[in-house]
């Protein structure tokens, strides 16, 4: 017997794309990225044949977006259009490769990120499920910390800003280092540990700023503090540095939020190069390989972590069981969301809203239209 007699399958029939620039409040700073005045978030609507509808994001630090923006208004539609919109992976390698030649990085895989977000929050849209159950259903309630962008603060500024995330329900904090002093760095970490107290999670980011034996030194100057992990402490790209400082560092390291693939991560983690996997969901080409990564990352018994996009990525990690740490840092988006994470006591909790929940408030985005 044929099961499919007399049925059909809603087709992708439109795909609206969005480019808005989020000027910030304040000027913010890190060791490598400089003078952030704005982010820019680029955003993605698709829509099938029964009136259903689903959204993605991803953002840029200030620059870049233009070319993600173009990607999704030119380069999609005739890859896409017509198609099942149920068929997530036959759709994500479609994508892919037929990008592939001008793209495998870059603008490309950021608009890809968003187009397969959208994908996954339409399908558990239509399946009337919450995300995060949808994609494994493990555990709602993930731990969380505040990640600020704070290396210019005074250490009475730093302080202040961890007191506010405190009574906002954190209870882990990271913070920023890279100074051009290693001392100052210390200085500042040792503030903050001692107006943490002793066994408070913090963790400390370098945004890629050290060479491999200034990473080293780093971390040894650290350790006496314990932090959680030493996040991205030298560039990216250099996969043997990262295995020499897992191993003579003396830290954990957590990294990848600036790695583009599946295969990355693979090749991170066989060399033994990273202590906490870290895609980043708007990055790293969506939900459908960032599950993939925190599945690898499972079987060398790695907990995997996340950057940016919290709204999103509290679903995976609670979709996952070797989950560690959500990183909640908004970068002013929440203000054109219509509900914000929801932090308990150290814990982010994943909606039960269908899909991943996020409602944007699009009349509130078009001043700020790019």
């Amino acid at each position: 017997m044929n099961l499919k007699i007399g049925l059909t399958m809603p087709e992708l029939v439109n795909i609206l794309p969005g480019f808005y620039r989020i000027t910030l409040p304040a000027a913010l700073s890190d060791s490598m990225h400089g003078r952030m005045l704005a982010f820019e978030l680029n955003t993605v609507r698709i829509l099938d044949s029964e009136g259903a509808d689903g959204a993605g994001y991803t953002f840029t630090c200030g620059r870049n977006g233009t070319a993600i923006h173009a990607l999704l208004e030119r380069d999609f539609g005739d890859l896409v259009l017509g198609q099942d919109g149920d068929r997530i992976e036959w759709l994500w390698n479609k994508l892919w490769w037929g990008l592939h030649y001008g793209g495998r990085g870059g603008p490309t895989v950021l608009a890809l990120s968003a187009f397969d977000m959208a994908l996954w929050d339409l399908k558990a849209k239509r399946l009337n499920q919450p995300l995060w159950k949808l994609l494994g259903g493990n555990d709602p309630h993930v731990l969380c910390y505040a990640g600020g962008i704070d290396l210019d603060l005074s250490v009475e500024q730093l302080l202040r800003q961890t007191d506010d995330n405190l009574k906002k329900g954190f209870r882990a904090i990271k913070m920023k280092v890279g100074r051009k002093r290693l001392a100052e760095d210390v200085e500042r970490i040792k503030a903050m540990r001692q107006h943490l107290g002793d066994q408070f999670p913090l963790m400390v980011d370098a945004n890629m700023r050290w060479t491999v034996d200034q990473a080293i030194r780093a971390a040894r100057a650290f350790h006496p503090f314990d932090p959680v992990w030493l996040e991205e402490p030298i560039v990216p790209d250099d996969f043997s540095g990262h295995a020499r400082l897992v191993r003579d560092g003396g830290l954990p390291i957590a990294t990848g939020e600036n790695l583009r693939t599946l295969w990355d991560f693979k090749h991170l983690m066989e060399i033994g190069g990273v202590t906490f996997p870290e895609p980043d969901v708007t990055n790293c080409g969506g939900i459908t390989p960032f599950m993939k990564i925190a599945h690898l990352a499972e079987a060398f018994n790695l907990p995997v972590t996340t950057h940016g996009a919290h709204d999103v990525t509290v679903h995976l990690l609670a979709a996952v069981p070797n989950a560690s740490y959500l990183e909640a840092h908004g970068f002013g988006l929440d203000r054109y969301l219509a509900e914000s994470l929801r932090i308990e006591e150290g814990y982010a909790v994943a909606p039960e809203r269908p899909g991943h929940g996020i409602v944007f408030d699009w009349k509130g985005l078009e001043p700020i239209r790019a």
